[in-house]
């Protein structure tokens, strides 16, 4: 399957104005995604998230480092890119003082989308915003506001979609539906979130982005086995859980340690150090041990650090 996204070498860097300083957005990024897949690009506010959707989508040109969408440098050829993409970017593409349903006509006419009124009439109802359609968006909630705006992505009928913290602000039952749906879609698409719940649900292939910079990458599968080879291990102790803590974290075998609120949270580096540890806590009064799952965002936290 061929690559319908790539970067090689791409890199950002901000020159804050009067200032000599210079804010690396981006780092020699390197990503490949194929025709049809669903890829999570997952970090906190500032890693870089925004940016690199900005130049895939040709709204900002990199510093360095090319990018291409289907084949086309998006640079050199952004009026062949533009026609192929939808792009959200939050909210921040409607207009406030129109009511949703102008909103979504809007747009409509203006990328000359036909039977427009029987879409957007099909797509709010989906979306549970029919109600609401008449309303002035600047009394949406900000959940509503969201749907609104993938609303208006999907009607442009666009086979790549690139969609940045698409369920930012949304309840669970929204979020879910918002992932069964994108499951469905049969497109390309592009997702950026720091919701390692909604990346882990949709995505095939996961990256981690902090400060510019790719920390990890590779399909949900390999990932899940990179969990695997982790231990998270939970203590329920008594007492002495400070001194225990301390203790741990002068272990070479144990990777970190966190409180919880009945004890402690252990992460050790290899599965055969499991043995040393039950032979460490021998000598305090633990009340329970287990071993839950280790999660996408424990798995991010420990990259970072």
């Amino acid at each position: 399957m061929v690559d319908i996204i790539e970067t090689v070498d791409l890199s950002k860097i901000y020159k804050l104005k009067g200032k000599k300083i210079e804010i690396n957005a981006l780092n020699k990024v390197n990503l490949s995604i194929k025709k049809g897949e669903i890829f999570g690009l997952l970090g906190p506010n500032g890693a870089g998230k925004t940016t690199l959707i900005q130049i895939l989508t040709t709204i900002t040109q990199p510093t360095s480092g090319y990018a291409e969408v289907n084949g086309y440098n998006v640079v050199t050829y952004p009026k062949k890119v533009k026609p192929l993409i939808g792009l959200m970017l939050g909210s921040d593409m409607l207009y406030y003082r129109l009511t949703g349903y102008d909103n979504l006509k809007f747009f409509c006419k203006i990328y000359k989308i036909s039977n427009y009124q029987e879409k957007i009439l099909k797509i709010s109802k989906e979306f549970d915003l029919n109600k609401w359609l008449n309303q002035y968006v600047e009394y949406y909630s900000s959940g509503m506001k969201m749907k609104l705006a993938l609303c208006r992505t999907l009607l442009l009928e666009r086979q790549i979609l690139f969609l940045d913290e698409p369920t930012l602000g949304l309840d669970i039952k929204s979020t879910n539906f918002i992932i069964e749906k994108l499951k469905n879609l049969n497109k390309t698409i592009f997702l950026t979130s720091h919701d390692m719940n909604v990346v882990e649900k949709l995505c095939d292939h996961i990256a981690f982005i902090d400060k510019g910079n790719i920390l990890k990458i590779g399909a949900k599968s390999e990932i899940k086995e990179l969990l695997k080879s982790q231990i998270k291990v939970t203590i329920e102790i008594k007492e002495n859980r400070d001194q225990l803590k301390k203790e741990l974290e002068n272990q070479k075998f144990v990777e970190m340690v966190d409180i919880n609120d009945s004890g402690l949270d252990v992460i050790l580096k290899l599965r055969e150090n499991y043995n040393k540890l039950l032979q460490f806590l021998s000598d305090y009064n633990i009340l329970r041990i287990n071993e839950p799952e280790i999660s996408l965002e424990e798995l991010f936290l420990k990259l970072i650090n």
